[in-house]
């Protein structure tokens, strides 16, 4: 019953929302014929009412995954067209208003009124008001074409980055040994088998020497990874494969942040998966790592974020024995967790290693320069970072969440290079 207001206010927003544009497009091309604008009008409510009521069915029934990613492209498709429209409709509206007030302010005659709406005026080849509806039509294509291609191209479009980290404490058994790390794999979202079972592909043809897993394997419950988990049981590495939990791997957005006995089910379920697939998870501890009888320490800390993101993670018990070890590699979810607390308070870890950010799946990364709009929200949010002797990476994700795409910021299978110097 909790949800119900909110379904409805939800509904009534949509509903008006979708009045403004219809009355918008309408107002636009108003020398349509009458039979034009029934079947657009027809076309029009059909496709909004099949969409809310296919968004709402993917959020609260077990759709089948493709039928589900069909609807999530179309909705958001539709509302990224919608938003690069409103501009132009709300000032065009503005002037609009403008003239009436205008209008009323000076009282303007009946007669003065009628040669406003005279034949020449009519006659012209295209009023303003046209124009401004055409031009947000016109600019409402460049996100349908950008969004619709993240979706072709984009969503699995694995790219493996290689990245020499310099570890001036590593011991020499280790040094140029290699490190694969996949994060945010969201296997709720995925509707390609074929993509993902190549991209995991891609991953073991590097034979990293040990990898990294750094949270968000689902999006909200733990059975949405039931047909991807053998899969991911094929990720494999001589010195083991470490894991660590994420945001969206706790339950917290479906059944709430309290404890209640489905939510700590399917957090136990959690635990077994990754056990199943032969990834040691690590929660709030740590396993020493050796190699012709040298070792270093690999750290893993249940999610620590800020704001409304969760803070399950304890460094106390994570870093408990490790003083011995010369180098520390942790893993950490969220990357906000290194300037927070890690810089601050643990300066013995080496190096962490996140994700979390998806950079924002939309932006731009090349060797010398990236952008996103993430960026406005994490100062750390894609590649490698450094302050004094602590690094940071943070990796953008192996699958997608929300918008079912990647433009500019593509999927990533990271490399690592352990060299001393």
């Amino acid at each position: 019953m909790g949800r119900l207001p909110l379904i409805i206010a939800a509904c009534i927003f949509i509903t008006a929302f979708d009045f403004y544009f219809f009355t918008a497009i309408i107002s636009v091309f108003k020398k349509w014929k009458p039979l034009t604008k029934t079947i657009f009008s027809i076309a029009y409510w059909l496709y909004s009412a099949l969409l809310i009521i296919g968004v709402f069915c993917g959020i609260y029934l077990n759709l089948f995954l493709t039928l589900r990613a069909i609807v999530l492209v179309a909705f958001f498709l539709t509302v990224a067209c919608k938003f690069v429209m409103l501009p132009f409709l709300v000032v065009d509206d503005i002037r609009r208003g403008w003239i009436k007030l205008q209008r009323r302010l000076s009282k303007k005659s009946v007669q003065e009124e009628s040669e406003i709406k005279s034949p020449s005026a009519i006659a012209e080849p295209i009023s303003r008001s046209s124009f401004l509806g055409k031009a947000g039509l016109i600019t409402a294509a460049v996100p349908l074409t950008s969004l619709s291609w993240g979706v072709i191209s984009g969503a699995y479009d694995y790219t493996i980055r290689r990245v020499d980290l310099v570890l001036p404490n590593l011991p020499a058994a280790f040094d140029g040994i290699t490190l694969g790390q996949i994060s945010d794999i969201h296997s709720g979202s995925f509707y390609n088998k074929t993509a993902v079972r190549g991209g995991i592909e891609m991953l073991m043809k590097e034979k990293p020497d040990f990898i990294f897993f750094t949270g968000d394997l689902v999006n909200n419950l733990t059975k949405e990874v039931r047909d991807y988990q053998e899969m991911f049981s094929k990720v494999k590495a001589p010195l083991g494969v470490f894991s660590s939990l994420g945001n969206h791997d706790y339950g917290d957005y479906y059944y709430g942040a309290q404890s209640s006995p489905a939510k700590v089910k399917n957090l136990q379920d959690m635990v077994t998966v990754h056990k199943q697939m032969g990834y040691e998870l690590l929660r709030n501890e740590n396993r020493r790592l050796k190699v012709n009888g040298e070792e270093i320490g690999i750290l893993g800390v249940e999610n620590w974020g800020m704001g409304r993101f969760p803070k399950y993670g304890r460094m106390e018990p994570t870093v408990k024995n490790t003083d011995d070890l010369p180098v520390k590699l942790l893993l950490s979810h969220d990357p906000s967790h290194w300037r927070a607390q890690i810089l601050p308070q643990y300066p013995q870890i080496d190096a962490m290693f996140s994700g979390h950010t998806h950079g924002m799946q939309f932006g731009l990364r090349f060797k010398e320069i990236q952008w996103s709009p993430i960026q406005y929200i994490y100062k750390e949010w894609a590649g490698l970072y450094k302050e004094k002797h602590q690094q940071l990476y943070v990796n953008v994700g192996y699958g997608f969440l929300g918008y079912p795409g990647r433009v500019g910021i593509v999927p990533e299978i990271t490399i690592f290079t352990l060299k001393r110097a």
